[in-house]
């Protein structure tokens, strides 16, 4: 499937009705959400909806989550965009992938991982009226596109919404996200997220001579 033609088809219809839906984005990290924001507030009123409870330790859960709301004051947007933090409950996160521990990354615990988080802004999106909700995560070259729009769709279909197909990787996005993560100043971090991926990270990092 060609997501970004999808979504330009989308973006079309809403510049011939002169409209500007009401969005709710799923965002990973600041970096990740910089070109998602800079090109979708063109068209849409946005709230970013920041909930990650796979993110190890606390300390970087905070520090992400503050990044991500600094950045939405500091860029300029057409259209509003307004941020709403999501509760931090790592349990559920260790309870929904259990016995996947040493599964690989890119694999099925990350997509669990997609599905905790898709599944709340769905619900986030619903009580709240939004017309279509989508995430952040399609940007990264690291993660299942396919995957994600499958659960996306599913997600909505439940609640009768809309999910705005994505690989914004298309169009050279991230390519714009590093380009916009240095003119914002912005901590990016070097592993995805959670307590797994950063121990991967630790070891290619050994293996590299990174670590001593």
């Amino acid at each position: 499937m060609n997501y970004q033609k999808e979504l330009d088809q989308i973006i079309e219809q809403i510049i011939k009705s002169n409209s500007h839906p009401k969005l709710l984005i799923h965002s990973c990290c600041a970096p990740c959400s910089s070109y998602v924001l800079e090109y979708l507030s063109n068209y849409f009123e946005i709230t970013v909806y920041y909930y990650n409870p796979n993110i190890y330790p606390e300390e970087e859960y905070s520090r992400r989550m503050e990044e991500q709301r600094n950045l939405i004051e500091a860029m300029p947007h057409k259209n509003p965009v307004k941020f709403v933090p999501g509760e931090y409950e790592p349990s559920d996160y260790y309870n929904a992938t259990k016995g996947l521990e040493t599964a690989p990354e890119g694999g099925e615990r990350c997509f669990i991982c997609y599905d905790m988080r898709l599944r709340e802004a769905a619900k986030l999106a619903k009580d709240m009226g939004f017309e279509y909700f989508t995430t952040t995560l399609s940007i990264s070259p690291y993660k299942n596109v396919e995957k994600l729009n499958k659960i996306g769709n599913q997600r909505a279909d439940e609640l009768g919404l809309k999910y705005l197909p994505s690989d914004f990787k298309k169009k050279n996005g991230y390519k714009r996200s590093i380009e916009l993560s240095k003119e914002y100043g912005l901590y990016r971090q070097d592993y995805c997220g959670c307590v797994y991926s950063m121990r991967e990270r630790e070891v290619q990092k050994k293996a590299q001579g990174e670590l001593v």
